[in-house]
């Protein structure tokens, strides 16, 4: 028996001291973790292994990891989740969602702290192949698409016009072609006085078990906003542009009316869209006050909405700060609520075994103007900058260098792709 006790030993310090320098690839110290899905909002650390989220803990020891940064004095969030976006670029079309107005989604998702997007219709079932091919594929951020119930997709005004492109089971049969990618259906910009765009998309949804978003278009009196969400969109479906100027908010005292609620009651599910042209602070600042709030935060991000007052995801998720939520309600709503919505309960969340997407925001405190849709302004005196994204537990943007070493103290260069997908690679 004698003879087994110096390999239990050995075996003990295997597993529990020379093993421990590899335990973790990334590990994120002292920041104040808000994961709204676990209840957590309090001072933590996250360790990170084999690009998924390994532990959260009181106290993780620095030894035990490749690469420690300090976030002493941040927020460390999930990754924020942004379900309204246009990110079809690069397909020559002029004017439409799916070409001049999208972005490459790389360019402005991790400097924003977004480790997701969900393309909000800019393809529909004829060229979402390529979408795909051109954006989908060849992009480090994690996307997801709402497709168009226009087969053509968000090709201009005339093309969203087209009642003959607009073709339930073809849309539904691609949907169950890429069942891990496109998460519903979209419809928007529908001019006629007729309910054929939010229809057809209905329908579609209801072949393919999948929810429909719905931007309402031109609003016209023959079909009522207050029947959409309360009469046509079903539990789960979701009405963005909430905060839209031209959707019939506020009594003549300024009180949210009832039927928005009832909407709520109903499990109709309200988006923010932020854009260029859908936010209004007169709308959103009662409405945020008198608790109608939205279910999830999202930018709209397009190169008209970037350069105007919607900005970024982070700017967006100021504003809703500055008027008066609070720092968890806005985490839930931009974390773990949009990938709720979209049937990805994987994501928004820091629990052990989900993809390492992380998010480090500072808020900074001064005087800060923040401006909605119409030239509007309003002031802060609180702002969230992303100061570190990590995606799947790589670093892929790092506003003030927290995870680098002094330049002095740093011999020669050796890139860890195990943590730092902005190093340069060996060739």
């Amino acid at each position: 028996m004698r003879r087994f006790i110096p390999v239990l030993i050995l075996t003990f310090l295997f597993s529990h001291y020379l093993p421990a320098q590899q335990r973790y690839d990334l590990l994120i110290k002292n920041g104040r973790i808000i994961d709204p899905h676990n209840g957590i909002d309090a001072v933590r650390d996250v360790g990170i292994k084999d690009h998924k989220i390994a532990a959260v803990d009181r106290h993780i020891p620095a030894t035990h990891s490749l690469k420690v940064i300090n976030a002493r004095g941040m927020l460390v969030t999930p990754g924020l989740v942004d379900i309204h976006t246009h990110v079809y670029a690069g397909t020559g079309v002029r004017g439409g969602y799916g070409g001049d107005n999208s972005v490459y989604p790389d360019g402005f998702t991790f400097r924003s702290c977004v480790t997701t997007v969900a393309d909000a219709g800019s393809s529909g079932w004829k060229n979402f192949p390529d979408f795909k091919d051109r954006i989908i594929d060849r992009s480090k951020t994690r996307i997801f698409a709402f497709v168009n119930i226009v087969g053509s997709g968000m090709g201009g005004r005339i093309v969203e016009q087209n009642t003959q492109d607009m073709e339930p089971e073809a849309t539904a049969a691609l949907i169950k072609q890429y069942p891990d990618i496109i998460v519903g259906i979209k419809t928007a910009h529908y001019e006629a006085p007729d309910w054929t765009a939010v229809d057809r998309a209905l329908a579609a949804g209801e072949l393919a078990h999948v929810p429909v978003m719905v931007d309402f278009g031109i609003f016209r009196p023959e079909r009522p906003y207050e029947d959409l969400v309360t009469k046509k969109l079903r539990p789960g479906d979701i009405s963005t542009h909430m905060y839209i100027d031209f959707i019939p908010m506020l009594d003549g005292n300024g009180k949210v009316f009832p039927y928005l609620f009832e909407a709520k009651k109903r499990g109709v599910l309200f988006d923010v869209g932020h854009g260029a042209g859908s936010f209004v602070f007169s709308q959103a600042r009662p409405a945020v006050r008198q608790g109608f709030v939205p279910d999830s935060i999202s930018t709209d991000l397009h190169i008209g909405s970037m350069n105007a007052g919607m900005k970024d995801m982070t700017n967006v998720m100021s504003k809703f700060l500055n008027m008066g939520m609070s720092m968890q309600d806005i985490v839930l709503r931009s974390t773990w609520n949009p990938a709720h919505e979209i049937k990805h309960d994987e994501l928004g969340t820091l629990s052990v075994g989900a993809p390492a997407d992380i998010s480090v925001l500072r808020v900074q405190k001064g005087k800060f103007g923040f401006v909605d849709s119409l030239g509007g302004r309003i002031e802060g005196r609180q702002k969230l900058e992303c100061e570190l994204t990590v995606r799947g537990g790589l670093v892929v943007w790092d506003l003030n260098g927290i995870s680098r070493e002094d330049w002095k103290t740093i011999g020669k260069f050796t890139p860890h792709p195990e943590w730092d997908a902005t190093l340069p690679q060996k060739r």
